[in-house]
């Protein structure tokens, strides 16, 4: 029993974890951060009141935990997309489709990141942008070793293209019914003309 019991307790928190976690969206996604509690998130568990605090310490805290979860997997899948690209348009295009097409597929997912869309930002800074600027600069330099795209300024590249797909982002939220590829076609030809024009060496 004591070899089993340490591997269920583990498994009891995990299980805990992941239903804060998916009540917090839920309720974040509803209320919004401003207005939710953690009152709100516990009644949603069914879990003692307590126990929310054995893994959070406040609202801040599981807030922040949704918006680094959301962060990690959008970077997963555009990162995932850039790497299968064998062009410049494949490059762009894929990335910014990956994530768009992120935002709006799952309900829950997509109410959190709309109806908090002016508090996530402040959440976004210090973890979650800088990592996809070094993991997109990474990828640009590659693109560029291999020909796939035009030598540009890659710090300047990355910054730029993460800050257009965050702003497109929030405006495609805010259509009826979300305009992905609309953004997905309006961010890939502004930098597919734009690499072209600020390029350093022409191909």
């Amino acid at each position: 029993m004591s070899a089993i019991a340490p591997g269920r307790r583990e498994r009891t928190k995990a299980a805990n974890r992941a239903a804060i976690l998916e009540a917090a969206l839920e309720v974040f996604g509803e209320l919004g951060y401003d207005a939710a509690s953690v009152r709100d998130v516990v009644r949603r568990t069914g879990l003692a009141s307590g126990t929310f605090y054995n893994y959070f310490p406040d609202k801040e805290a599981i807030f922040r935990a949704l918006v680094e979860r959301t962060g990690d997997e959008a970077r997963r899948r555009v990162r995932s997309a850039r790497t299968r690209a064998r062009s410049a348009r494949e490059f762009v295009e894929g990335g910014y489709r990956a994530y768009f097409e992120f935002i709006v597929e799952d309900p829950a997912t997509f109410a959190f990141l709309r109806r908090n869309a002016g508090t996530i930002p402040a959440f976004f800074g210090d973890r979650v942008v800088p990592q996809g600027a070094d993991e997109l600069a990474e990828d640009l330099r590659a693109a560029m070793a291999h020909a796939e795209l035009p030598d540009v300024d890659v710090d300047y590249c990355a910054h730029a293209m993460i800050a257009t797909g965050l702003e497109l982002g929030a405006r495609l939220m805010e259509r009826d019914p979300p305009d992905v590829e609309g953004a997905t076609r309006f961010a890939t030809e502004l930098f597919l003309g734009g690499m072209a024009a600020v390029a350093t060496k022409p191909r």
